[in-house]
This record gives structure tokens, C-alpha cells and sequence, in this order.
């Protein structure tokens, strides 16, 4: 089989197309003949060392596929995804059977792993890290991206107030579509001071910042006595340390940095995110956006573009020819 291997940390030069024998399932795993992954963040931390992995590894934690064998309830056949295991980027991965999310009939495969990782994501920031109630004020970064547009559509669907920072006029037309009130090209105006305009002073009640170096300081100011910042990303630097001091100055504030793999550690935790994500597409509140189809040959490709953030909505391998 065709897979993507990294033998060393580094830039995208070291991601391989390689041939390897298909795997053999172990005792609670299941073969899936993967048809198309999702290209994510984690998986350029993984490939940097920025959060290093056991050498060598076959890259890509996020997939849709058919079930080839198990020895587990899923019969041959089934259409799985998955949203947590590396392995993705090739054209067979065996992955822990209760990490499998098994698909209805009427959900194609790029959708489906479009919503996945991201979609559960969403679920977690919107109905765990912090519950958004009707009417609250809250502040996404990066709007027009993949997580972006999904919690965009998450949160207008609960009836909040949504502002948003992009980039640029197409990408600005592409969060306004998601359903954003307030979107701010942070490249031609001051985000901090457009939100405290718009909500006269008072702030947001939630931030959700994925950018992390350039806009923590900004979001943490924005964050109203008892809200909630929320890091859970970093696609321009890490941010530094937080003085304590600052949340309570900010008015006794609280600050998370959540990541999707606590929040579904178990299969009870998998069946119960992954059955709100799926009511959520059937019903037309998700509907992620495809921002470009590589093919697995070209994964480097995809994961410079993703890292360029010049991308919008959610970027896919094509696995299966």
C-alpha cells in the first residue's frame, strides 16, 4: 500500500510516499481501507517535533474509510470515520475499534471527514469548555477557517452574538456566510477596539482564539469579568506564559487550553460527541466547507498551504485513486 512516513521531525521535505505492507488488525483494533483524510494542525505539530512522536510513524490522525476486517461489532463493509489516530495518510490504517464512528447512509465521505475532527471540536468548546447561552457575546479568531465556520454556525445556531477576525475580503464574505454579526479584517482595523465599540465596553463573554501569539493579549483583554478565554490553538506562535494576576485584574476570568483528544477518550465519550456532531449535520447546522482536495502524493503540499493561512474551510487528502 501507498502510505506517507516520516522518519525524522522536520519540515515538509520529510513526509514520504513509501510502500508498505498492508497491516494486520490486533486484538481490538480494525482495518480501514481509507477513501480520504483530513489535513489538520496537529498534523504539522506531529511532523515539527513540536509535539514529537515515536520515529518512524505513518502520518495523518483523521479519516473516513470502509471497514475491511474486525474482530469487534463492525461488520465488513461499514463506512467509519475517525477523528483522533495517526495512520490516516495511507491507503489502510488499523485504528482502536472504539475510536470508529460508523456513518449514516446519506453522508458522503468529504463532508463527513470535513466535519470530523473539527466538528467534534466545535461540540467541545461550544457544550463543555465553556456553554454558550442564547444572547451571549462571543469573539472566534480565524472565522473564515475550517474550526472557524463550524463554531460560527455552532453558536448562531444557540443564539449568540458572533465576532470574527479575517484576513481578508474573500475570507471576511466566507464568515459572514457562516453566519458571523460582526467580522473584523484585523489587517485594516483594530479587533479589540471594533468588539469593545459594538458591545459598548463591556467585552465578550467568550473568546475563542486558535491563532495564540498574536491575538491572546488582545482576547484576554476582551474577555468580561467571570468569562472565558479559550486557547486552543496556535497557528502563529505559542503563546507565553500568563501571569495569574492578569485574570484576576481582567475581572476574575477563566483561561482553558482545551484539546480535542481529552475530550474523547473513551468510547462513551466518542459515541456521545460524535451522535450530537451527526444530528448536527443532518440537520443542516454544520456545513463544512471543502477548501481544497490534494491527492496523497501532494500531502506536503496541503500541509504548506494550511500552515501559509491563506486557506479557508477544511483541506483534504484524497487516499483512494
Amino acid at each position: 500500500m501507498k502510505a506517507i512516513r516520516i522518519a525524522a521531525h522536520g519540515g515538509p521535505d520529510v513526509l514520504q510516499l513509501t510502500d508498505l505492507p498492508v497491516p494486520e488488525p490486533k486484538a481490538g483494533e480494525t482495518l480501514v481501507r481509507v477513501t480520504t483524510a483530513g489535513v489538520n494542525f496537529m498534523d504539522l505539530y506531529q511532523r515539527s517535533g513540536l509535539m514529537p512522536m515515536a520515529l518512524p510513524f505513518t502520518a495523518g490522525i483523521e479519516g473516513v474509510g470502509v471497514v475491511e476486517k474486525s474482530d469487534g461489532p463492525l461488520a465488513p463493509g461499514t463506512r467509519v470515520m475517525w477523528p483522533s489516530h495517526p495512520g490516516a495518510f495511507a491507503e489502510f490504517a488499523c485504528v482502536p475499534t472504539w475510536k470508529l464512528i460508523p456513518l449514516p447512509a446519506g453522508l458522503d465521505d468529504h463532508t463527513a471527514v470535513a466535519a470530523c475532527l473539527q466538528g467534534l471540536t466545535a461540540q467541545f468548546l461550544t457544550e463543555s469548555t465553556y456553554a454558550v447561552k442564547c444572547d451571549d457575546d462571543v469573539l472566534v479568531h480565524a472565522g473564515a477557517g475550517g474550526v472557524g465556520q463550524l463554531l460560527i454556525q455552532v453558536l448562531k445556531h444557540k443564539g449568540a452574538r458572533v465576532f470574527t477576525t479575517v484576513s481578508t475580503e474573500e475570507k471576511a464574505a466566507i464568515a459572514r456566510a457562516a453566519g458571523a454579526d460582526v467580522v473584523i479584517r484585523y489587517t485594516d482595523e483594530d479587533f479589540v477596539a471594533v468588539v469593545r465599540e459594538q458591545t459598548r465596553g463591556r467585552g465578550v463573554h467568550v473568546a475563542y482564539d486558535s491563532v495564540g501569539l498574536t491575538t491572546h493579549a488582545g482576547s484576554l483583554s476582551l474577555v468580561r469579568p467571570l468569562g472565558t478565554l479559550v486557547l486552543f490553538g496556535q497557528s502563529s506562535g505559542v503563546v507565553p506564559p500568563i501571569d495569574p494576576l492578569l485574570l484576576m485584574r481582567q475581572g476574575s476570568i477563566f483561561l482553558t487550553r482545551p484539546t480535542l483528544i481529552h475530550h474523547i477518550a473513551d468510547a462513551s465519550a466518542v459515541q456521545t460527541r460524535s451522535a450530537r456532531l451527526l444530528e448536527w449535520l443532518q440537520a443542516g447546522i454544520l456545513r463544512p466547507q471543502i477548501g481544497g482536495l490534494y491527492p496523497l502524493a501532494e500531502t506536503a503540499r496541503a500541509q504548506t498551504d494550511l500552515a501559509s493561512r491563506r486557506t479557508t474551510g477544511k483541506l483534504l487528502i484524497r487516499v483512494a485513486t
